[in-house]
C-alpha cells in the first residue's frame, strides 16, 4: 500500500470537503467543525471515539461528530478510506428533515457502521459530489438518503456524561478567545477548582488536556481562514501560532496533509 498519499478533491457541494487517503499516518488526538462520513476501502485501524475505542476495516462506514475528540492508528501496515466532511448546518437541517417530529438527532450514533447498502451508497454520493457527472437533483436525493441511514443506526450506546460546571467554564474562558494566552492558574480561577482538579476535570470530560483544547481551537481557525484563501503565513499569525512551520506541524499531525495541500482544493 501505498504510504502517506492524501488528495483534497474538489466539491459540486457548497458546505462539503472531500478527502482520500491512502496512509500509515498516526493521528494524534484532535477534533473537525464537521461531522465526517467516510468509507474504509482497504486495511484496518483503530481509533479513539466518542463511544471509546472502535476498529473499522473496509467496507466500514466511518463516522464522526463535529468536535468529537478522536484519533487513528493503523492495524497492519495501513489503510485508505474516502470520506466527506459536512458542515454542522447540513446534517442537522436534514435530520431534522428526515424526523417525522421535526427534531431530529444532533449526533450520529455510531462511530462504525458495518451495512453493505450504506456503504454503497456513500460510494455513489462520493462519485457524485467528486466527479461532476450527477444532476443536482440526483446529489440531493443521495445526500438525504445516507443522513437518513447513519442517524437511524443505532446499537443501544448511553447517552455521554454531561460536561460538569466547573469544566464547562473553563472550556468557555478558551472557546470566547482561542487567540487569548490562558494559563492553568485562569483555568482554576474561572472553574474553581485547584490547577490539578482542573487538568484532570478537563481532560475527562473532553478528551483532551486544556493545552491540547487551545491548540486545536486555533487549528480550526486557521483552517477557516485557509479556506477563505487567505496566504498560509498570514493564516498561521491570525491563528495564533508561532509562525507558518508551527502551524504545518500540528496541521499534519492532526490531519495528515499539510496547510498547503489543503488550500488547493479551494483554488
Amino acid at each position: 500500500m501505498a504510504k502517506n498519499q492524501f488528495r483534497m478533491l474538489r466539491s459540486a457541494l457548497s458546505g462539503v470537503e472531500a478527502v482520500e487517503a491512502e496512509t500509515h499516518h498516526s493521528f494524534a488526538r484532535h477534533t473537525h467543525e464537521q461531522f465526517g462520513i467516510g468509507l474504509m476501502s482497504a486495511g484496518a485501524q483503530s481509533s479513539l471515539s466518542g463511544r471509546g475505542m472502535v476498529e473499522a476495516e473496509a467496507g466500514d462506514i466511518i463516522t464522526v461528530n463535529p468536535n468529537e475528540v478522536h484519533d487513528g492508528a493503523p492495524i497492519g501496515e495501513g489503510r485508505s478510506w474516502r470520506i466527506l466532511y459536512f458542515d454542522p448546518a447540513i446534517v442537522t437541517g436534514l435530520s431534522r428533515e428526515i424526523s417525522e417530529s421535526g427534531v431530529g438527532r444532533s449526533e450520529i450514533p455510531h462511530p462504525v457502521i458495518r451495512n453493505a447498502a450504506i456503504a454503497a451508497r456513500f460510494e455513489t454520493l462520493f462519485g457524485a459530489v467528486t466527479g461532476g457527472r450527477a444532476a443536482e437533483l440526483l446529489r440531493d436525493e443521495l445526500l438525504l438518503q445516507l443522513v437518513a441511514d447513519v442517524m437511524r443506526e443505532r446499537f443501544g450506546i448511553e447517552e455521554r456524561p454531561l460536561v460538569p460546571a466547573s469544566i464547562r467554564a473553563a472550556r468557555d474562558l478558551i472557546d470566547d478567545d482561542p487567540l487569548a494566552a490562558v494559563s492553568l492558574a485562569d483555568l482554576s480561577r474561572e472553574s474553581g477548582l485547584s490547577r490539578f482538579q482542573v487538568l484532570r476535570g478537563f481532560a475527562k470530560a473532553t478528551g483532551l488536556t486544556p493545552h491540547a483544547y487551545l491548540v486545536q481551537a486555533r487549528i480550526h481557525i486557521a483552517r477557516r481562514l485557509i479556506a477563505q484563501g487567505m496566504p498560509l503565513a498570514e493564516a498561521a499569525f491570525a491563528s495564533g501560532f508561532a509562525d507558518q512551520s508551527h502551524m504545518t506541524r500540528v496541521f499534519v499531525r492532526k490531519y495528515g496533509l499539510s496547510p498547503r495541500l489543503y488550500a488547493g482544493a479551494f483554488l
